[in-house]
């Protein structure tokens, strides 16, 4: 995690909602705008499936000729040139269904492409309460799951769909055009169409909504285990994740078996629907040849392209499944940007540019519950760390150290009392804002792939390599840095050079340094990184902090000792504070954990 990062362990909001979802209109405005700024790849698009479609039609309407013909007795030369014009249109609509079936794609990837970019951005750029209320389990499979959906629908599903609606369309102005009789019988057919869509449509959106929540809320069980394994293994509580997990599992198995038989009863319906169109039509083809009032080729030809438009409603029955799962991953892919814009509105001020002076941290009053908790976490905290100062909590699992930290880093609002960097109120800032005057560096250090250049500009874009030096030369990182095979070039993370855990705490402490915000806040930073690193971790962050206002949640009691002032939170309250030689002299509660880790150590 960089410096500038703001998601903590223990943040102030317990995951209680999800992100929003985008209604179906809003989704297709979203869409039809993109495809506005594309014209001329969407013009090509339509006309190539229109082209294709009618060539598919082509041959059965010429097939009624050759019926026509052979009962006149047409000459065979007659019968050659329709039979090669048939099998030109076929040829030709061969090319025409490949050629749209590639342009929709490529229409459907670029679309994707720009909903992807917007809908990370818009997740990068949410206010860190926001991310941890949602759930980091929601916000993934929509940043991942749903626009693997979405991309597979695009590749298959939605081409399909597009194109058979196409051609099912085309077919139909065919009969119409053999006889607008023929073509009436066909559509008597359509009733039954219409109550199965009826019947499917209103009930399958939902039901595939619900199934891509149950899969987030499964991804949340699994991320928040996996995050928090040292607790669960410390409080034994592995049989009570492994069942909330099983639970979600058989949740999202047992809606997936749900969207199979409901799919199965909707084919049911659509086949009713087939076989009753395909009696109608024959039995008035019979009725109009025995009144003459059509030729043999044209009732020949009616259910052939009946027949045919089985094919395109088999295709949009058996892929519909799929779109309607990418419908439904696209609604929350759109619902995201619709966060974007009304998370920006968080605050009503904003700090551009912290100022080189160290800010003052006053904590007055604050309490804070998380949602659907009867108790506080906090109750009635004051404190006050001078600028340039430093403060230490301290405290046994669970006295709220974390949710201080985190409300003192901008990450929630308190529901009583208030948090001044300087004059600042935070609840009046919004995220840039608070951003500007406090970084927040927790245990969840981590190193992104690429270039480690590019790594430590996450939290200065513009620094150059002088300045990234200097930065790595604080914290001690200069030397292996400088004995990678390409410097600050060589690539780290996933696919290049790995970083055990004390030099990737020190990538963050230079993202630290360079993020230059008067304020600091450490959640045990230092506490990964084991008893051989600590110390060489411990003078590097003692450098990174030098000449700001910084305030420590102690892991180690020797980083509280090394603080101008620690406090000790018990049960969400201050009971004691001072020096560290004031509260061992006090012979209180710190005392006492002073002498077990004394004992321990």
């Amino acid at each position: 995690m960089s410096a500038t990062d703001t998601r903590a362990a223990g943040a102030p909001v317990a995951p209680a909602a999800t992100l929003r979802t985008a209604t179906g209109g809003e989704a297709t405005r979203w869409v039809l705008a993109h495809c506005r700024e594309k014209p001329w790849l969407t013009l090509a698009t339509v006309l190539t499936t229109v082209a294709g479609a009618a060539l598919q039609v082509l041959p059965v309407l010429l097939l009624g000729q050759v019926v026509d013909g052979v009962v006149n007795g047409e000459s065979r030369s007659v019968l050659v040139t329709v039979g090669v014009l048939m099998g030109a249109a076929a040829l030709l609509g061969a090319a025409a269904t490949a050629a749209s079936t590639y342009l929709i794609g490529r229409l459907g990837a670029e679309l994707l492409a720009q909903l992807r970019e917007r809908a990370v951005r818009a997740v990068l750029g949410m206010p860190s309460a926001r991310i941890e209320q949602v759930g980091r389990g929601d916000v993934l499979s929509r940043v991942g799951d749903d626009v693997a959906v979405l991309s597979k629908g695009i590749r298959t599903a939605i081409p399909t769909v597009f194109s058979a609606g196409v051609l099912v369309f085309i077919a139909t102005v065919g009969m119409f055009g053999l006889d607008w009789r023929l073509g009436l019988a066909g559509a008597g057919a359509l009733p039954a169409y219409a109550l199965a869509l009826r019947w499917y449509l209103p009930r399958s959106a939902p039901l595939y909504r619900k199934q891509r929540i149950a899969q987030a809320d499964r991804a949340q069980a699994l991320i928040s285990g996996l995050n928090g394994i040292d607790t669960v293994r410390a409080y034994r509580l592995e049989e009570s994740v492994r069942e909330t997990v099983t639970r979600e599992s058989w949740r999202v198995r047992n809606l997936g078996i749900e969207v199979f038989r409901f799919f199965g009863r909707f084919v049911g319906r659509e086949n009713r629907a087939e076989f009753i169109g395909l009696v109608l039509i024959l039995l008035v083809g019979y009725a109009l040849l025995e009144a003459d009032a059509a030729t043999l080729g044209e009732v020949s030809a009616a259910p052939l392209m009946f027949h045919r438009l089985f094919t395109p409603l088999g295709a949009i029955m058996f892929t519909f499944d799929e779109a309607q799962k990418s419908g439904a991953s696209l609604t929350r892919l759109v619902g995201v940007l619709g966060e974007d814009a009304e998370d920006r509105l968080v605050g009503d001020r904003s700090v551009t540019a912290a100022e080189s002076a160290p800010y003052p941290v006053t904590v007055q009053g604050l309490t804070f519950s998380y949602p659907d908790t009867d108790e506080p976490v906090l109750r009635d905290v004051d404190l006050t760390i001078p600028a340039g100062g430093s403060l230490a909590l301290v405290g046994a699992t669970g006295a709220g150290k974390s949710t201080l930290a985190a409300l003192i880093a901008g990450i929630g609002t308190p529901q009583t009392g208030s948090v001044r960097i300087g004059s600042h109120d935070l609840a009046g800032l919004d995220e840039a804002g608070a951003r500007a005057l406090v970084s927040i560096l927790t245990q969840e250090t981590h190193v992104f792939s690429g270039p480690l250049a590019d790594d430590l500009r996450l939290a200065a874009p513009e620094a150059t390599d002088a300045e990234l030096t200097d930065a790595l030369r604080t914290v001690g990182a200069h030397a292996w840095v400088e004995a990678l095979p390409d410097g600050l070039d060589t690539m780290v993370g996933e696919g290049g050079e790995r970083l055990d855990v004390t030099k990737v705490a020190q990538v963050a402490l230079a993202r630290l340094v360079l993020a230059r915000s008067p304020v600091v806040v450490l959640d045990e930073s230092t506490a990964e990184a084991g008893s051989e690193g600590a110390a060489e971790l411990e003078r590097a962050v003692l450098a990174a902090c030098a000449g700001r206002t910084t305030l420590f949640v102690a892991h180690r009691l020797t980083q509280a000792m090394a603080a101008d002032r620690i406090a000790v939170l018990d049960a969400g309250r201050v009971v004691e504070r001072g020096t560290h030689d004031e509260l061992v002299a006090l012979g209180g509660r710190y005392a006492r954990l002073w002498q077990a880790w004394r004992e321990g150590s």
